[in-house]
């Protein structure tokens, strides 16, 4: 039986914003298992990024905070966690890459510092004994002369090299989770295809668990064994990613793997989804009313929840629940 490593329970983060507080992430249920590689998927704006930091514990008090739910991380719950408890935490069995590798990156420290600052910051290795680990992160990640990288700036790498380098700042402590903020928004394909494998390979050889954010459905289908929808703060599709590309079930869904180009057919145009994601929703309707092609009367007179469609397959959809029903009926 597969553990859960981490498993979140109705969580609800909020942000102040023009005297308004914006529910960024509306109760969201998700868990990971040990070993998985796990997506979370959707536009901009639907509240991805805000599970993450949530996760790590890394959203700004000033002007956002967790409203309610649990984050319970090998049982312990992270939200009750107070920050120097949460420090032992993030680094050290949670690590984090985020997708701009130069805002990521202190621009006027070497790499080798930068890497041996996240390894002492755990650990009470001697010196000599966290300058060979340094080195080896670097041989991991595939990165040429890794100790003579260790002296070079960040803007002596390349765009991919320094993703590289913030993958083993992420990996310096063996962390059983690995949150990737859309880790390769900022590089070309053939080098974002490189590091996806690398990081897969990493997490093959640790039985490490990854949660990558994303938008980019052709990732997803390729690296995960399982996948998560999130549309307007809350979860509208979860299952594995076998069953979710072979039986979209969720309109939202199916909008996004139609705007996925194909080398099988030619389209002259791509799909697009019309409108787009608004800031605020109304209570006791459907999130997805406004842009869903098959919404009907129902859809906005009660919010649908989280239904499981079959078995480890999960739809928040009254007409995909319906047809479920029927199905059973027969």
């Amino acid at each position: 039986m597969m553990v859960n490593l981490l498993e979140i329970r109705n969580l609800h983060t909020c942000y102040h914003a023009q005297n308004q507080v914006v529910r960024a992430v509306d109760g969201v249920d998700l868990h990971i298992r040990q070993g998985d590689f796990y997506a979370l998927v959707g536009e901009s704006g639907c509240g991805k990024s805000t599970v993450a930091r949530s996760i790590a514990r890394i959203i700004d008090p000033s002007y956002a905070y967790i409203e309610q739910g649990e984050i319970l991380f090998e049982g312990n719950d992270l939200v009750k966690l107070n920050p120097r408890q949460m420090r032992a935490v993030r680094g050290l069995k949670i690590g984090m890459v985020f997708q701009n590798p130069m805002t990521s990156l202190n621009p006027v420290v070497s790499i080798g510092k930068q890497l041996l600052e996240a390894i002492q910051a755990h650990t009470r290795l001697p010196r000599k004994q966290a300058m060979d680990k340094a080195i080896s992160l670097l041989e991991l990640v595939k990165i040429p002369d890794p100790a003579q990288r260790m002296q070079s700036y960040p803007h002596q790498l390349s765009g991919g090299m320094q993703q590289r380098v913030v993958i083993a700042i992420a990996l310096a402590n063996d962390p059983k989770l690995l949150i990737a903020d859309e880790p390769t928004t900022a590089l070309d394909v053939s080098v974002q295809e490189q590091i996806l494998k690398e990081i897969d390979d990493i997490r093959k050889q640790r039985d490490m668990s990854i949660l990558l954010i994303t938008h980019n459905m052709g990732i997803v289908a390729q690296m995960c064994n399982r996948v998560a929808v999130m549309y307007g703060g809350v979860i509208v599709e979860d299952g594995f990613s076998a069953d979710i590309f072979s039986e979209p079930l969720h309109p939202y869904t199916q909008g996004l793997m139609a705007c996925m180009p194909s080398i099988e057919e030619e389209k002259e145009e791509l799909h697009v989804i019309p409108g787009t994601v608004p800031k605020h929703f109304e209570p006791g309707e459907c999130r997805f009313l406004h842009r869903c092609p098959i919404a009907t009367p129902d859809c906005g007179q009660r919010e649908p929840g989280l239904e499981e469609f079959k078995e480890n397959h999960f739809v928040r959809c009254h007409n995909v629940n319906i047809r479920r029903l029927q199905e059973e009926a027969r």
